[in-house]
């Protein structure tokens, strides 16, 4: 029997990006009413201050701060009032000693002016007259231009996942388009007699489809585009169609299924018959995970990803490979980890990483408490359960009720 090239998870990731010989960072530009859930491929500076005139952050009379000293609910102020401000307008006069404008929340505080009374404490005498109970300092209630962002300060970096802050805050910016990373384009693929597509109706020994569906969902989490998902026998000539036709039109194929030393796991010769390079990597020392097969074509551009077909294990490799391969590209930063303490012991597997799958609640004093999630990896409940997992590297023993660990979470 031939024995797996077994990688550690490491060497694995460094052979891949020594493989991947052709630009996998290209770009375009696109309007940002469509840049949801893209990475930003540059910085995004800021060409104009934020805001770009004194703001009042209240309802109030914009004053020259120095005319309020001394003004008090016994002994108030008597200013002029020289105008009432609109929103989305500007001033058009200047206030002088002795006089105020009258100016909305978010309207714009007139030349001459340095605080904000708010109308709580003023009250209007006639049309032309208010009675300040209040004294205040200069700067008060007001947002001074460039406060939040300044001319030429960095927005949002690269390596940024736009979201809904992020677009508000480019459209605040006058921005009607960014540059982002083109997402990479997959085609997933699930084999196995077994295996039935939801909907299907169910045979003695068949299950439904678990990785096709769950392996989908996150590749649009991590940030890919879906070209094609397929479910196949064991039968060599469809796999390899199918392999044929993902290679044309995709960045990366995944064949999740078939990548053992089983009888009928046919992925590592068919990789290796059909790419080129081929094979490098048939083995991981990771436990989920020691059956996965990392390929590459060069003529087609395509990285091949050959997976477990248990779902937490194909899964958790997906993660690991694929979900660090974007942010390697994109400069994303790493997943959210948080502290936890250990529930009970944990052996790890000897020679290999190990990835435990864990439950977080909160711990008896401050944080939390990571409680392990028992199963094999062919097992929803690992699935639904689990909140994160913890990385056990290679070569220790494993943890101890108690440890504190870093728990990466899903």
């Amino acid at each position: 029997m031939k024995l797996l090239r077994v990688d550690s998870l490491e060497q694995a990731r460094e052979k891949l990006l020594k493989q991947i010989t052709w630009d996998i960072k290209k770009t375009e530009v696109i309007p940002i009413e469509e840049a949801a859930g893209r990475v930003l491929s540059r910085d995004v500076k800021a060409e104009v201050p934020l805001p770009s005139f004194l703001r009042s952050t209240v309802d109030g009379y914009a004053v020259i701060a120095a005319d309020t000293q001394g003004a008090s609910d016994g002994v108030p102020v008597f200013l002029d009032i020289m105008e009432e401000i609109e929103i989305g307008k500007p001033a058009k006069k200047r206030v002088v000693s002795g006089t105020c404008s009258y100016v909305p929340t978010g309207g714009m505080i007139p030349e001459g002016a340095d605080a904000v009374v708010m109308v709580e404490y003023c009250e209007l005498f006639d049309q032309s007259c208010t009675a300040v109970y209040h004294a205040l300092a200069s700067g008060r209630n007001v947002v001074q231009i460039g406060e939040d962002v300044e001319k030429g300060e960095t927005i949002l970096p690269r390596g940024t996942r736009l979201a809904a802050a992020q677009i508000g805050a480019l459209a605040g910016n006058g921005r009607r388009t960014v540059e982002v990373y083109r997402p990479l384009k997959v085609t997933i693929l699930s084999t196995g007699d077994e295996l039935v597509q939801v909907g299907g109706e169910l045979g003695l020994a068949q299950v439904y489809d678990i990785n096709t569906p769950a392996l989908r969902q996150l590749a649009r989490e991590i940030g890919f585009e879906e070209v094609k998902t397929q479910v196949l026998p064991d039968q060599e000539e469809l796999l390899e169609k199918a392999l044929r036709l993902g290679m044309e039109d995709s960045d990366l194929v995944v064949i999740s299924g078939g990548s053992s030393q089983g009888k009928k796991d046919i992925t590592a010769k068919l990789l290796d018959r059909l790419a080129d390079p081929g094979v490098f990597t048939h083995g991981l020392a990771l436990k989920p995970g020691k059956p996965t097969i990392l390929a590459v074509d060069e003529p087609s551009q395509t990285i091949l990803m050959g997976l477990p077909g248990h779902p937490a294990a194909a899964l958790m490799v997906f993660r690991l490979l694929a979900k660090w391969l974007e942010q390697w590209r994109t400069g994303e930063a790493d997943s959210l980890k948080i502290p936890a303490s250990m529930q009970s012991n944990i052996p790890a597997a000897p020679g290999k990483d190990t990835c435990v799958m864990v439950e977080l609640f909160p711990g008896d004093g401050e944080g939390y408490t990571a409680r392990p999630v028992l199963g094999k990896s062919g097992l929803m409940r690992t699935l639904t359960k689990a909140d994160g997992y913890v990385r056990i590297p290679m070569g220790k023993e494993g943890l101890k009720t108690g440890e504190l660990v870093w728990v990466e979470l899903f």
